[in-house]
């Protein structure tokens, strides 16, 4: 995609915390991209940052005072407000989390945003305590509920001297999601998707597993396809060896029971839920508790059990209105066995694909798909996988319609 905000609006919200000097790059970020940039501080931001470095870089006057005024007609708040194509507040401190989930506007900043009609992003910053009080993780609950958008937070080392999650992202990452929400159809806007990706291991002792060649590349394009058009993401991964995408929420897993428990945690939450990841079939029923040695030439038994059989679990607690997919990697007979796991794991739509096909295979940027429906079976020609996955995502919106 190429990145261009020509034309674009966007009011930047400056609250009061370390990572302020951090949205003075934000700015410069967006203009260089061509985007017209507002800035609202809220007073305690001022001791952080200077205003006049956000007047000079946006080239608009730093709004601080709600009852300052300017050689200007518009009431400030009403106009920023109908201006922004996107409102984003980076950092978004704990307390303009909480004015927000409550609507209070008692200052310029909370008053804007509450009379804006435009998409809201959020990028969280604080201290790793305030972020994981249930105060807190209540009012991003209830803001991404109602559809405002949230980038990071990360983890790392903050400026209290703790270390954990609570740094706001890094400015490249915030303008791209920026880029992602202004340069794409927003269909998704509001709901909250569930991608998984990638394989899962099964440790035979402490440095053999078993796994699959899954590079989780068509499980993050499709989580960075529904970001770009407006979703909250939840990533669930195992072993990949693609580069990330930026999502809402992403969750390491190791092993298919991790994958499961994962999975059934967060799937109830969730509207759509895409399984692209590749969990392993078997698991050793006793893995070694230190490094199996060589036995002078002699064969090594192992002995596998089945792992539950994920898809079918989240199938059976499917709730209403919720849309399932599911993939099909298969060597032989594709349809039929794509038909068959579609019907019993409760799926609303399959992709099939032939992996022995040039050009579908594991660790290629490019597929080959067949989507199948309980009434549809589309039969797709190669292209990438960021092509195939907004395919997919244009199939899910259509069948979000028959549920409404």
């Amino acid at each position: 995609m190429v990145k261009s905000l020509e034309g674009k609006t966007i009011v930047l919200g400056v609250t009061g915390g370390i990572a302020a000097f951090k949205s003075v790059e934000v700015v410069s970020k967006l203009r260089k991209l061509g985007a017209e940039v507002h800035v609202i501080m809220t007073k305690n931001a001022t001791e952080f940052v200077a205003p006049l470095s956000f007047t000079t870089l946006a080239g608009y006057p730093t709004v601080v005072d709600t009852f300052e005024r300017e050689d200007t007609w518009d009431v400030a708040h009403v106009s920023l407000a109908k201006k922004a194509d996107l409102f984003v507040v980076a950092p978004a401190t704990a307390n303009i989390i909480s004015k927000m989930r409550t609507g209070l506007a008692d200052d310029m900043l909370s008053t804007t945003l509450l009379a804006t009609k435009a998409p809201v992003l959020i990028a969280p910053a604080m201290n790793t305590g305030m972020l994981t009080h249930p105060a807190t993780q209540e009012n991003l609950k209830a803001l991404e509920e109602r559809g405002v958008l949230i980038v990071g937070p990360e983890g790392g080392f903050l400026a209290c001297g703790d270390e954990g999650q609570g740094r706001m992202s890094e400015p490249e990452q915030i303008v791209e999601r920026i880029c992602q929400i202004l340069q794409t159809k927003q269909d998704l806007l509001g709901k909250r998707v569930l991608v998984t990706a990638g394989g899962t291991r099964e440790y035979i002792d402490p440095v053999r597993f078993i796994g699959n060649e899954s590079s989780g590349k068509m499980g993050f394009a499709l989580a960075e396809a529904a970001m770009k058009r407006g979703a909250t993401v939840t990533l669930i991964k195992g072993s990949t060896t693609a580069a990330e995408p930026v999502v809402s929420e992403k969750v390491d897993v190791v092993s298919t029971m991790d994958l499961k428990d994962a999975m059934l945690a967060r799937a109830p939450q969730q509207d759509i839920i895409i399984q692209a990841a590749a969990p392993a079939d078997f698991r050793m029923e006793h893995p070694s508790e230190q490094k199996i040695k060589k036995q002078a030439g002699e064969a090594l038994e192992l002995r596998l059990v089945e792992n539950p059989d994920i898809a079918r679990l989240v199938g059976e607690q499917k709730k209403d209105g919720q849309i399932l997919v599911g993939f099909a990697a298969e060597t032989e007979h594709v349809n039929e066995y794509a038909r068959e796991k579609l019907k019993k794991k409760n799926l609303d739509m399959i992709v099939a694909n032939n992996v022995t096909q040039e050009g579908a295979g594991f660790h290629v940027d490019t597929n080959i798909a067949t989507l199948i429906t309980d009434t549809s079976f589309t039969e797709l020609p190669l292209m990438t996988k960021k092509e195939l996955a907004h395919v997919i995502l244009d199939q899910i919106v259509e069948l979000m319609k028959t549920t409404e």
